[in-house]
């Protein structure tokens, strides 16, 4: 039986779209499947474990999708059935026998839209969608302020440590909602009873904002921390401006994994490299799993498998992109190193487990 999906736009002329487009199509078998199927597993069961919290608890994405809709029950049996098959995913012959394919084509339209001063939106084609990269950034921290590393990673202020998410966005006056990220910058939540984290330089504290989690190394005596967000300011993301003249801030806390998705730092999804990808979760849903597909530098098809379990401000109204998390590295430099190579655009298939 195949799945009833909810369509947006037509076709312009031929293959050429402007709104998001879904269609059956299979994906080429040939080529390399490269996973690690256990990461792959793991990130699956977390996920899983969010969605069964129930459509109550987090009704922005425990849903089949307001595009691209799955019955959420068979999101669920897709999660479940890899992980009890997880050392046949590498087999395309596998997948090709127990999955269906959905092709999905981007929304050209809206990012054209955006497109000023970006080329990678202004030269997104029609059938293809863009696959941006990120990474878990490792830094340099300090407990004190210093001349290179002068700036505060923010805990949560403690005048709202007691109140749930929802009890605290309904209170305006509160420390967290009455500074953007430029007044912070400059000092504004000093001699506040807002605990610091650590001290980072400017470009790791970007770093941290803009992907979420930071492994941070004290040193010899206090050794490495991760950090993930924990709420924001509330201020949405601008994208016409570039990331450090944003005014979303975001506060932190120690946990014990790299995280993704989740409504508050309580409980948030343990994710991993080269199986997760950020995405618009409002509209997709949590917990589609999404095959990619381009060439390597020989021309031989690679293929690679992730799951929607993050997400992220750039990632409102967007249907275009998804954000692929490949490792942790510290700097841009070894970053850029380990992504050469992997196309910006890529042929994008979601897969879904087939009735019996």
């Amino acid at each position: 039986m195949k799945i009833g999906l909810y369509i947006l736009g037509l076709f312009l002329t031929h293959t050429v779209f402007s709104a998001p487009q879904f269609h059956h199509s299979p994906p080429d078998f040939h080529g390399q499947f490269d996973l690690n199927t256990g990461h792959l597993c793991s990130t699956a069961k977390h996920t899983l474990a969010y969605l069964n919290k129930g459509t109550a608890y987090d009704p922005k994405v425990i849903h089949g999708g307001k595009v691209a809709s799955i019955p959420l029950a068979r999101v669920k049996a897709t999660l479940e059935f890899i992980c009890q098959h997880q050392n046949q995913m590498n087999d395309p012959e596998f997948i090709k026998q127990h999955f269906e394919f959905i092709r999905w084509f981007p929304d050209t339209s809206r990012a054209k839209r955006l497109a000023a001063r970006k080329p990678v939106l202004s030269n997104l084609p029609n059938n293809q969608i863009l696959m941006t990269k990120y990474y878990v950034h490792l830094a340099d921290a300090k407990t004190q302020a210093s001349a290179t590393t002068p700036y505060a990673l923010y805990g949560l202020p403690a005048e709202e440590g007691h109140l749930t998410v929802e009890q605290a966005n309904v209170r305006p006056e509160l420390i967290r909602f009455k500074y953007g990220k430029q007044a912070i910058l400059h000092g504004s939540l000093q001699n506040q009873k807002v605990p610091v984290l650590a001290y980072l330089s400017r470009d790791d504290l970007e770093s941290a904002l803009l992907q979420g989690t930071v492994v941070t190394d004290f040193g010899h005596r206090l050794g490495k921390k991760t950090f993930n967000v924990h709420r924001n300011n509330n201020k949405e993301y601008d994208r016409t401006k570039k990331p450090y003249e944003q005014e979303r801030f975001w506060y932190f806390k120690e946990v014990d994994g790299i995280k993704g998705y989740g409504k508050d730092a309580e409980y948030k999804i343990t994710i991993y490299p080269k199986v997760t990808f950020a995405a618009d979760l409002n509209q997709f849903g949590l917990g589609k799993v999404l095959m990619i597909q381009y060439p390597d530098k020989a021309g031989s098809k690679v293929s690679r498998i992730g799951i929607f379990a993050d997400t992220g401000g750039a990632f409102d109204d967007n249907l275009y992109q998804v954000d692929y998390l490949v490792g942790s590295y510290p700097g841009k430099e070894a970053f850029y190193k380990a992504v050469r190579g992997v196309p910006d655009y890529v042929d994008a298939y979601f897969m879904v487990l087939k009735s019996k």
